[in-house]
């Protein structure tokens, strides 16, 4: 399988992205340049974390509209899967492929610690080797990350089931004190309707070796494999 993983100016998780995928994984990767528009085969796209373009404006609203990310709304609508955490979610929803939006923490401080996740949604590429109730480990590190969506919204994510992780003690337990950043209904990650485009606000790539402290990543990577052998490579059908 091949991977592609976004780097915008200001990017700085693509490097453990592809780590991850390639040295840990064992599959082909390559870099995709901010201004590329050509998705070099690729079997799924990578958006990491970091301060695309310094996060002027507001964070991922300059990434939501580059070259790379419009290009990628074609990836997506001929069924290509797309994973986006941390920076990578907040591009995700100012490009619109995802709904709802990220703001400041309500704390107004940059978090960077370990959370709890707890899943809710495993009918998804990216949760199939999950169990229903599952509780994964993952750090997050953001200053706006604080989910947010209209009420409309929020009905259709829950009766969707597009809601994958929400923030969780570590007996699962989804209460205000584990919510790091004040996401509404404590929301840590969602899938876009046709379930082919995750956004998350914790980083998948920081947990994947035991080196780390821990592997609870790996998982979203393994189910994200599954899929593609699965199904097959989209592009090559």
């Amino acid at each position: 399988m091949k991977f592609g993983v976004v780097v915008f100016p200001g990017t700085w998780s693509d490097k453990d992205c592809l780590h991850v995928l390639g040295p840990v994984l064992g599959h082909e990767t390559v870099a995709l340049w901010h201004q590329d528009t050509d998705m070099q085969g690729c079997d799924a796209i990578i958006l990491p974390g970091g301060f695309s373009y310094g996060d002027y404006l507001r964070a991922g609203a300059v990434a939501g509209r580059s070259p790379v990310v419009e290009a990628l709304g074609e990836f997506v609508a001929r069924g290509g899967l797309v994973l986006g955490s941390c920076n990578g979610f907040q591009i995700l929803c100012e490009a619109g492929l995802l709904p709802g939006a990220l703001m400041r923490n309500e704390c107004l401080q940059y978090r960077c610690q370990s959370t709890h996740l707890l899943v809710e949604n495993t009918e998804t590429p990216f949760t199939r080797a999950l169990r229903p109730g599952q509780v994964l480990t993952m750090p997050i590190s953001h200053g706006e990350g604080k989910y947010h969506a209209d009420p409309d919204t929020l009905r259709t994510l829950r009766a969707r089931k597009q809601v994958v992780f929400r923030y969780a003690t570590a007996a699962g337990e989804v209460t205000r004190a584990a919510n790091p950043n004040g996401s509404v209904e404590n929301i840590a990650g969602i899938v876009n309707g046709d379930g082919t485009v995750l956004g998350l606000m914790p980083h998948p790539e920081r947990a994947a070796e035991s080196a780390m402290g821990g592997t609870d990543g790996l998982q979203i990577f393994h189910s994200l494999l599954g899929s593609l052998v699965e199904d097959g490579a989209f592009l090559k059908r």
